[in-house]
């Protein structure tokens, strides 16, 4: 085990304010540039959307999901500008984070993950619409119990973001069900979360073959550091199953404890968070305390 590794970690939600990336974007050439890129891309203005909004489109999946992917890359790009980083040991990303930690390691381009992106964020949103459902967190249960009651309920568990802080979700009468159990059995809290639908479940089964197809079609590459993927905290370098897991997980949770305890056991001693939030850093100081931990959100912060 090597003393001393850095890993990258991306977010696959934030703070998605109106505004996001605007500092970037007046501080940074090369992040300037990214957002300029990414408007060509998508053949749209999603930089303007990031800056002015109006914010219930810029909170739309097929919306946040790609300017979520291209605020993260724009601090990374913002904070190489500034100076070096320290090279990763291991990237990993939660939910579509998965993406940005792939094309932070080159194992596809930045031009071919946004378009990726881009298809989940709306293939998602079709799929929730067509099967409306919700998530909810619960707190101060263990996911044994978490999983027993989702499974009497008919819900499923979603993330596994950190010890006692499991999402869970399904359709309304199930979610509703699962979250009068979980107080019945002793959570502190069962939460209703503001999302359009129950992502990372079966209810999202109907999006699978379509962006099946969009991933088999994608140039993919070996990363330039192991990719740790949400299903099970196991690291992967082979193009092939890595396409496989960004298609298994769209319907399949986030193993965010499992991720975070496989960086520890390699000798991780400090995690980087890219991206808008800093929802990451405080799950892994709740799952691994002993990691030092920097976030990079905006440009003062990559310029630190």
């Amino acid at each position: 085990m090597t003393e001393g590794r850095t890993a990258w970690i991306f977010p696959g939600q934030g703070s998605q304010d109106v505004g996001m990336g605007r500092d970037l974007y007046d501080a940074s050439p090369a992040a300037r540039a990214l957002f300029d890129r990414a408007d060509e891309v998508l053949g749209r203005p999603l930089s303007r959307l990031c800056f002015e909004g109006p914010a219930d489109a810029l909170g739309a999946t097929s919306n946040a999901q790609p300017a979520i992917y291209v605020m993260s890359l724009a601090c990374l790009t913002a904070a190489r500008e500034a100076g070096p980083l320290p090279a990763p040991a291991f990237v990993a990303g939660h939910s579509l984070g998965e993406y940005t930690a792939l094309a932070a390691v080159n194992a596809f381009s930045f031009e071919d993950g946004l378009q990726l992106v881009a298809q989940r964020g709306r293939l998602t949103e079709e799929a929730a619409k067509a099967t409306p459902g919700g998530m909810a967190a619960i707190l101060g249960l263990d996911e044994d119990l978490v999983q027993a009651l989702c499974t009497e309920a008919g819900a499923e568990v979603c993330n596994i973001n950190a010890p006692g802080q499991i999402v869970i979700g399904g359709r309304e009468d199930a979610l509703a069900r699962a979250m009068e159990l979980a107080s019945a059995r002793g959570a502190r809290r069962a939460v209703r979360l503001d999302v359009a639908g129950a992502f990372h479940t079966s209810l999202m089964g109907s999006a699978v073959e379509a962006f099946g197809r969009a991933v088999s079609s994608t140039e993919m590459r070996a990363p330039e550091a192991p990719f740790v993927a949400n299903d099970g905290g196991r690291p992967l370098t082979d193009p092939v199953t890595i396409a496989e897991e960004l298609v298994h997980q769209l319907t399949h949770p986030v193993q965010w404890v499992r991720c975070v305890r496989f960086l520890a056991s390699e000798g991780v001693t400090h995690v980087i968070e890219l991206g808008p939030g800093r929802v990451l850093t405080g799950l892994v100081k709740r799952i691994a305390p002993e990691i030092g931990l920097r976030n990079i959100n905006d440009a003062a912060t990559a310029r630190a």
